[in-house]
C-alpha cells in the first residue's frame, strides 16, 4: 500500500509539464502558505516562513468512504492541485463503504498508506502504533489549519489521556450553517400538490398523504405505486431504519446511542420505549400494505432504481444517500416526482432534532502514517495545509474560474449551463470537474461563511439554493411559507449545544472489550427489528421485547458503561481551557 520511497523522490515528467500548464483557478490567497500568519509563539517562525516545497512527489492514499467519480486526479481541480503543490495521489477508497476490513489488513500487514481518511478505524490504527501525532507539524508548517481551527484546536485530541492529534477533522465543517434540509421524511412534491399541500407534522399525518395519493393513484407511469420503501442494504440500516426511530422521537442523532443530556450516560438508543412505539408504527405500514414488501430484502441499486422510476411517494432518508436517484429524476425532467422534506415525528409532543448545535466538534478526518520519514510527513502536512487555504478551498467547492464559474461584479457566479449539469448530469459533472472529490483532505470551511472578497466559500447559500429549485418545489415551499424546507424544521435556538459534539464522530474504543459485545448488538439489532417490522402485529411485541433482553447480556451494558465514560470524559477534555 505504501508508495516507495525511490518514487516519492523521483522527479515525475507528467507532474513537470502540468506545471508549464497556465491555471485559471482560485483568485484569492496567495500560495505561500503564510498569508495567514506565522507559527504560533514558541513556534519554528522559520518554518512559517518559508514557502512549502512544491516539487513533485507521490502519496499514497486511502479513503474510507467510496468515491465512485474518482479520475486519479486527471478531473481538472486535480491537475491544478497537482499544479500548486506537485502532489499526486496513488488512491484507494473503500468499495462498499465500510473500511474495516482494508484498515484490518493494513494492521495485520504493517503496510499503510502514506495519508489515510480512516472513518471510524482510527482507534485501531492509533492502538497499532500507526498514525503520527500531528501536533508540532501543524504547529510549525501549518498556518491555514490553525486559522481554521484556532479556537477549537482543544477538539482535535485524541482523548483525555492521550492529547495527541491523529487526524484533522475533515467531514465536519467549521463554523457551519445548515441552509436547507436534507433529511426528515420526504413526499413527493405531485402528492403534496394533489392533496392540496396538507400539514405532515406527525407519522400519521405523513401515512394518511401516503394513502389517499396511493388509492387514488396505484400506478404511475404504468408501474405499480409503491408509498414507501425502505433501504436496509448493509449498514444503511442505519440511515433509513433505526436512525429514523431517534428523530421520530425527539432525540439528536449520536449512532447507535441515546446520551441523557445532563448525566452523559449513554445507552443504544433502541432502549427507549419510545422509540419501540417507532417501529410498531411500521410494523402498522407494513401490515397495511403502505410499506414496501422488499424494504429488508432489496440492494442498495434496487433501491435507487424504485426512486429514479418515480414511483415511490415517500421516503425517510437522508438526501445523498438517494440523491443520485433524484438526480436522475431531474434529468428525466420529472422534478414533481422529487421530494420535500418535512420534520415528522411520532406525536406533536415530540420535536425533531436534525439542526441541534453540535459546536464544531471534532469529527472523522485525515491523518498520517509511520510510513513516512520525518521529512516526508512535512511534506504531507504542508499540502494538507494548503487543501486548508483559501485559494484550495474556492478551488475544491468552485472549481476553475472561467470554467465552472465566473466572477461579476466581484462575486463568483456559477453560469446556467455549468449548474444544468451539476444539477442533471452529477456523476459525468464530478468525475470531469473534480469538484468536491477532495474533501477528506480539507479542513474547510462550512457554508455561510465568506471569504476576504465577500464572496461565501461554498456553492451552497440561500440564493444559489434557491435558484437551483425547479418550479414544482418553488410551488410546493411557497404554499409552506417557506423559503427552503430547513423553515419547517426546529431551529438550533430551540435546544442546547451538545457538550459532546455528536458522539458518531468520536473514536470509539477499539480493545475486544467493546468492539465485541458491540458487534454482538449490532447482530442482534439488525436482524430482530427487521423481523419486528414484518411480524404480524401480535408477534411485534414478542420480538421486540426479546431483542430488548438479549441487549442486555453478552456484555453489552458493560460496554455502555464504556461509552458512557468516553463521553464524560470528551466533554471534560473539550472544556478545559
Amino acid at each position: 500500500m505504501g508508495t516507495s520511497k525511490g518514487l516519492k523522490a523521483t522527479v515525475l515528467l507528467t507532474a513537470m509539464a502540468m506545471a508549464a500548464v497556465g491555471c485559471s483557478g482560485g483568485n484569492t490567497a496567495s500560495n505561500t502558505n503564510n498569508a495567514n500568519g506565522g507559527a504560533s509563539a514558541g513556534g519554528d517562525n522559520k518554518a512559517a516562513e518559508t514557502a512549502p516545497s512544491t516539487e513533485p512527489v507521490t502519496f499514497s492514499f486511502f479513503g474510507g468512504d467510496a468515491s465512485p467519480n474518482w479520475n486519479s486526479m486527471q478531473d481538472a481541480v486535480g491537475k491544478a492541485i497537482t499544479e500548486k503543490t506537485g502532489v499526486t495521489l496513488n488512491a484507494e477508497f473503500a468499495v462498499s463503504g465500510t473500511d474495516q476490513q482494508k484498515v484490518a489488513l493494513m494492521i495485520a500487514s504493517g503496510d499503510y498508506p502514506d495519508i489515510i481518511f480512516p472513518k471510524g478505524e482510527t482507534s485501531k490504527l492509533v492502538e497499532a502504533g500507526a498514525m503520527v501525532d500531528l501536533t508540532d507539524l501543524i504547529d510549525k508548517h501549518a498556518p491555514n489549519i490553525k486559522k481554521i481551527y484556532g479556537p477549537y484546536m482543544n477538539r482535535l485530541k485524541y482523548s483525555k489521556d492521550d492529547p495527541s492529534i491523529y487526524t484533522i477533522p475533515t467531514n465536519t465543517m467549521v463554523d457551519h450553517t445548515y441552509f436547507d434540509a436534507g433529511g426528515g421524511f420526504e413526499l413527493q412534491l405531485a402528492v403534496l400538490k394533489e392533496l392540496g399541500y396538507p400539514e405532515i407534522r406527525t407519522v400519521k399525518d405523513f401515512e394518511n398523504a401516503l394513502r389517499e395519493y396511493y388509492e387514488k393513484n396505484p400506478t404511475i407511469d404504468g408501474q405499480p405505486t409503491i408509498p414507501l420503501t425502505l433501504n436496509a442494504d448493509d449498514w444503511k440500516i442505519m440511515i433509513t431504519v433505526t436512525n429514523p426511530a431517534v428523530y421520530a422521537t425527539g432525540g439528536p442523532d449520536d449512532g447507535e446511542f441515546y446520551i441523557d443530556p445532563e448525566t452523559h450516560e449513554a445507552k443504544l438508543h433502541y432502549k427507549r420505549p419510545e422509540e419501540k412505539e417507532y417501529f410498531r408504527w411500521l410494523n402498522h405500514m407494513y401490515n397495511t400494505g403502505l410499506l414496501d414488501k422488499e424494504s429488508f430484502t432489496q440492494k442498495n441499486d434496487q433501491y435507487l432504481a424504485k426512486i429514479a422510476s418515480g414511483r415511490v411517494l415517500g421516503l425517510i432518508d437522508q438526501n445523498w444517500d438517494y440523491q443520485e436517484a433524484e438526480n436522475a429524476l431531474k434529468g428525466a425532467g420529472k422534478h414533481e416526482r422529487t421530494y420535500g422534506h418535512f420534520p415528522v415525528t411520532l406525536t406533536e409532543e415530540y420535536k425533531d432534532h436534525s439542526f441541534v448545535d453540535i459546536g464544531n466538534g471534532s469529527g472523522y478526518g485525515v491523518g498520517l502514517t509511520t510510513s513516512l520519514s520525518e521529512e516526508e510527513q512535512v511534506r504531507a502536512i504542508e499540502f494538507l495545509d494548503w487543501m486548508a487555504s483559501d485559494e484550495a478551498q474556492i478551488l475544491n467547492n468552485w472549481g476553475i474560474e472561467g470554467t465552472h464559474y465566473k466572477v461579476e461584479n466581484g462575486k463568483r457566479v456559477i453560469p446556467d449551463d455549468v449548474q444544468d449539469r451539476k444539477t442533471n448530469d452529477n456523476a459525468a459533472f464530478t468525475k470531469e470537474s473534480g469538484i468536491g472529490l477532495y474533501a477528506p483532505l480539507s479542513v474547510r470551511y462550512g457554508d455561510g461563511v465568506k471569504d476576504s472578497t465577500d464572496n461565501y466559500y461554498t456553492t451552497n447559500y440561500p440564493e444559489q439554493i434557491t435558484a437551483n429549485y425547479s418550479e414544482p418545489m418553488k410551488e410546493a415551499l411557497k404554499a409552506y411559507n417557506a423559503t427552503t424546507w430547513k423553515d419547517l424544521f426546529p431551529g438550533k435556538d430551540e435546544f442546547p449545544v451538545k457538550a459532546w459534539g455528536a458522539a458518531y464522530n468520536l473514536p470509539s474504543p477499539s480493545t475486544p472489550d467493546f468492539t465485541v459485545p458491540f458487534q454482538k448488538s449490532q447482530d442482534i439489532v439488525r436482524k430482530a427489528i427487521p423481523a419486528a417490522i414484518v411480524a404480524s402485529p401480535d408477534q411485534f411485541d414478542a420480538i421486540y421485547d426479546q431483542m430488548l433482553t438479549d441487549l442486555e447480556g453478552s456484555n453489552i451494558p458493560e460496554m455502555e458503561a464504556m461509552y458512557t465514560q468516553l463521553i464524560k470524559d470528551t466533554v471534560e477534555a473539550w472544556s478545559a481551557k
